[in-house]
């Protein structure tokens, strides 16, 4: 009989992308995965400590989903969901195993999570027997999903001049607005690889990134020949071909998930991290890529040497975890 699976998506695509990195990795004839989609009232900003195991600063519509037959396992992501997955296993009687993603927040009782997988550069957060640590967090980009990706994709880009080089841009983060020196650095950063190898652009957004750092990236780098898709765009997101399509990839450092995604590839990936942009944590993520072979920095003198090859795989490991933990 298949073990049953709640996993719990919300708003944040980074954190839905770490759950169905893992969902994508786990043998099909054993699970059997249901999705819960979390909607948060305001009252989600309050600390957990203060929430518990509860479903305080949920939606109406989204309390009527958690109800018996209550799962073997809820995978979460993130603060938000912990106090979700936690009331699972408080209404399971202990029944449920709860797997999460991300630290979830000071306060939460961690010895109700069975496991929770955290990055590396989290570490200085609390301390527990049950925490895995990573090196970056799980994405959604496998082998299976690159070769899909590129043949699909592929013939649509097929126009444009070789290399394709796969432009990631971010934006603001917590009390770091994305700066003007930095959007421009960026675009410069782009513009200056481009002029020394040539061919063309495959270039995509954050919705963090804003309006004016967009058009003044995209003015900047008006003469290379390029595929967009840019945040609000009514069109098909080719992210994922992007990915597998590449020659190489140039991806600003202040998202976790943009970065892993990147270096989940094998290729050549170039990171910027701007200047006073990026926080401590997202300085140690990405100090941690180069220590580990993973990226080099767009300014590193070992970038023009840079071949890639290296592999980050999260999700596969952390599969592996999981199906351990419901034998």
């Amino acid at each position: 009989m298949k073990k049953t699976i709640w996993a719990l998506f919300d708003d944040r695509v980074g954190s839905n992308n770490s759950i169905r990195g893992i969902l994508q990795n786990l043998p099909e004839n054993q699970f059997e995965i249901i999705e819960k989609n979390i909607e948060y009232t305001p009252l989600a900003r309050i600390p957990n400590i203060l929430k518990g195991a509860s479903l305080f600063g949920i939606a109406k519509n989204s309390k009527k989903q958690i109800n018996e037959p209550y799962p073997d396992l809820v995978i979460a992501a993130a603060r938000r969901s912990a106090p979700v997955a936690r009331y699972i296993k408080k209404k399971s009687h202990g029944k449920t195993k709860i797997v999460q993603i991300l630290h979830p927040g000071f306060g939460s009782n961690l010895k109700d999570f069975d496991l929770i997988f955290v990055p590396e550069h989290d570490k200085n957060k609390q301390h527990s027997p049950n925490i895995v640590y990573t090196i970056g967090s799980p994405t959604r980009t496998s082998i299976q999903t690159m070769k899909e990706a590129k043949e699909k994709w592929e013939k649509v880009f097929a126009d444009l001049p070789r290399p394709w080089t796969t432009v990631i841009v971010g934006g603001s983060v917590k009390g770091k607005p994305f700066l003007k020196e930095n959007y421009v650095g960026f675009a410069q950063a782009v513009l200056d690889l481009k002029k020394e190898i040539g061919g063309s652009i495959l270039i995509t957004d954050s919705r963090r990134t804003g309006d004016e750092a967009r058009n003044a990236i995209m003015d900047i780098l008006k003469d290379i020949p390029a595929y967009t898709y840019l945040w609000g765009e009514k069109k098909e997101n080719p992210y994922m071909g992007y990915l597998a399509c590449a020659d190489n990839i140039i991806v600003s450092g202040d998202s976790v998930s943009m970065a892993c995604d990147s270096c989940a590839t094998g290729k050549p990936v170039y990171i910027y991290c701007g200047n006073n942009w990026l926080t401590p944590k997202q300085l140690r993520f990405v100090q941690s890529l180069y220590d580990n072979g993973y990226a080099v920095a767009y300014n590193s003198p070992k970038r023009s040497k840079f071949k890639g090859g290296k592999v980050l795989n999260v999700a596969q490991d952390l599969a592996k975890t999981v199906c351990e933990l419901l034998k």
